[in-house]
């Protein structure tokens, strides 16, 4: 069944004190266009998560996020312990060689000493935090694909409702259809007779009426129509990636409408068809966000 573009896709996984956030959501696009926000530490990474996006979303105006949350634990500034050490060590030489007291309280000496809290460390990732942040990645995407599923068939189900709302329309031109030859037979003799008066040959008369009357003629345009219908359902049917066929198939149909309106000369019929329109430009503006 159909995909459709438009979908969002979140998953969240624990790991050693923090939590890795991944997000992703995609709009409708001719291509697959990927934006990436990514916590430095796993930048590194950025074109295997662009991979996994790719195999997986194929199309798309791709927004993805990977943020990190870390708990209070994590947060705090850590002591650099070395260095109060040498601080210490530096204090007490201080205090022989000067023959000053030592500090009433250590830890408030120590602690107000710059650089104490500076975390010189840099964040490196390990194999196995890359493990759980690509889960994190694979199940936003997964979770996307779901919902572009779920919408697909909502989609799938609006089609086939306007698809059969077209064939209704069509099916119900054909009684304006049957009397509208003999009718326009009738009104072409009785604007001779009244307005000319005058004797014409008939035969000649008769073969002008009959290349009129089907240059009138809609019977191609319905059969077209009809096949064009049915291909329509069939393409959906056919699995996803069928989005820009049946934009295709959707303008065929499109023409075949317009036809049968230029060559519909009674009003019930041209009313018709400007309905078919409307059922029409609704399937257009859908099959943009099929993919």
């Amino acid at each position: 069944m159909i995909q459709s573009m438009t979908g969002y896709g979140k998953c969240v996984v624990a790991y050693n004190g923090k939590k890795i956030h991944a997000e992703v959501k995609s709009l409708n696009s001719k291509s697959l266009d990927i934006t990436a926000r990514i916590a430095p530490i796993y930048r590194e990474k950025e074109m295997e998560m662009r991979q996994i996006m790719q195999q997986k979303l194929e199309r798309g105006k791709v927004d993805f996020v990977l943020w990190v949350e870390k708990d209070d634990a994590a947060l705090a500034s850590p002591i650099n312990m070395a260095l109060v050490s040498a601080y210490k060590q530096q204090i007490e030489q201080m205090q022989q060689t000067l023959g000053l007291p030592a500090p009433e309280d250590w830890y408030a000496t120590l602690l107000r000493l710059p650089d104490v809290f500076t975390h010189t460390e840099m964040e490196v990732l390990s194999d196995e935090e890359w493990a759980e942040a690509r889960k994190a990645v694979e199940g936003a995407v997964d979770e996307l694909v779901a919902f572009r599923q779920q919408e697909g068939l909502a989609l799938a189900k609006k089609f086939q409702e306007k698809i059969d709302n077209i064939a209704t329309l069509l099916a119900s031109i054909e009684p304006f259809e049957q009397g509208r030859t003999e009718k326009i037979r009738q009104r072409i003799l009785d604007a001779l007779e009244q307005n000319i008066g005058v004797d014409y040959d008939k035969n000649r008369l008769e073969q002008e009426m009959i290349y009129y009357i089907e240059k009138l003629d809609i019977s191609e345009e319905k059969q077209r129509l009809t096949n064009h219908l049915r291909y329509f359902i069939e393409t959906m049917k056919d699995g996803h990636g069928q989005g820009k066929k049946l934009g295709f198939i959707a303008q065929e149909m499109g023409r075949e409408i317009n036809t049968t309106g230029s060559k519909s000369n009674q009003a019930e019929m041209q009313n018709i068809v400007v309905r078919m329109k409307d059922e029409l430009e609704q399937i257009k503006e859908q099959v943009l966000n099929v993919m």
